[in-house]
């Protein structure tokens, strides 16, 4: 399938006409990644050609207008973008490769240290990925084969089985693809007899945040607020509308009423970032594990002059305390894999969320 991404100049009329409908705040979620129509403005087309210099400066002054996480970069990094743009500014040259353009401009979207924002191009993806990368996995694929063995049972990508103690176990590797009532329904009737349920979202890099949302609604039973979100108004670093909550509906379904331990490791990012955060909050569930990755913006796509696609981080979004969620969300208990449990055999975080549960 042929995917076609605006151009600068179309980006902005779509966004000026977007503009008088603002008060509305439309979200539209496609795919795994999440387009966001909302109130922005855009950089003019014919302010920058096809050059080296001109595809760096609308990449510089795209974010600058447009990207969400300033405040938070700069309190936590020190990032100032100004002085990042004539940083890697000098290094711009009319004569410089496109291999050479890539190189400057993947270094420069680096400094914002947000998973969210990619550079794509034929021949390589800029990516910042040491929320996961740099961090201790605290996972094994040879253990979690243990736990499951063979007779697991699958829907929607989720694998669920009866553990010996009467304990549920579910593992969630991914949101992308979509999870219905009657997929929920299915599983809880066939874990309805256990004392407690274990949602192992570790590696979860996200999805389909409606997929996170449907799995969260599965485990309330009156509506409630699930977190906060505001969108660009303008060009400033700190232009953002009033914040406008996302709310969170019980499922049509059956829904699951015992005690929850939520596993989380460094890996878990995006959507699956957004159901930890609605997930910790609610009165039967204990997260445990690591920090999760974070990934707390709704991404924007779009092209530069020379057709390489800019992802970044469009609308900010935050938990019920009005607290950001882009550095990740921190477990009620902080625990690691243990090298003495691996080698017997065992995943110390199941290990500990089966005795929460069966204590």
């Amino acid at each position: 399938m042929k995917l076609h991404f605006p151009s600068l100049r179309a980006f902005s009329g779509r966004l000026r006409a977007l503009r008088r409908a603002a008060s509305r705040a439309i979200l539209y979620i496609i795919g795994s990644s999440f387009l966001l129509l909302a109130p922005l403005s855009c950089v003019d087309e014919d302010e920058f050609d096809n050059s080296p210099r001109g595809n760096f400066e609308a990449l510089w002054r795209t974010l600058d207008e447009h990207y969400c996480f300033f405040p938070e970069k700069e309190r936590l990094y020190a990032v100032d973008w100004q002085a990042v743009h004539e940083q890697y500014g000098a290094y711009i040259q009319d004569e410089m490769t496109r291999e050479q353009l890539f190189d400057v401009c993947a270094r420069m979207i680096r400094e914002l240290r947000d998973g969210h924002v990619n550079l794509t191009s034929s021949f390589n993806t800029a990516r910042y990925w040491d929320w996961q990368e740099q961090a201790p996995l605290n996972f094994s694929d040879s253990l979690l084969r243990l736990y499951l063995g063979t007779d697991y049972r699958l829907s929607c990508g989720m694998r669920y089985k009866i553990l010996p103690d009467n304990v549920g176990y579910v593992y969630v590797p991914s949101f992308d693809v979509s999870i219905g009532s009657g997929n929920l329904s299915a599983m809880f009737t066939h874990l309805s007899l256990c004392r407690g349920l274990i949602v192992d979202v570790r590696n979860n890099g996200g999805g389909l945040l409606t997929s996170a949302q449907a799995l969260a609604e599965s485990f309330i039973n009156e509506k409630q607020t699930g977190g906060y979100m505001s969108h660009k108004t303008g060009k400033g670093h700190t232009d953002f509308s009033s914040p406008i909550a996302i709310e969170l509906k019980p499922s049509t379904g059956m829904r699951w009423q015992k005690p929850v331990v939520v596993i989380t490791n460094s890996a878990v990012y995006s959507a699956a970032n957004s159901f930890v955060c609605y997930m910790k909050q609610l009165p039967r569930v204990t997260v445990i594990g690591q920090k999760t990755g974070g990934g707390g913006g709704m991404p924007f796509t779009m092209a530069l002059p020379n057709g390489w696609k800019l992802r970044f981080s469009a609308s900010p979004m935050y938990d019920k305390a009005m607290q950001s969620i882009e550095d990740g969300i921190l477990p009620d208990h902080v625990m690691n894999l243990q090298s003495s449990d691996f080698h017997e055999g065992k995943d110390t975080m199941i290990e500990q969320a089966r005795r929460l549960l069966t204590e």
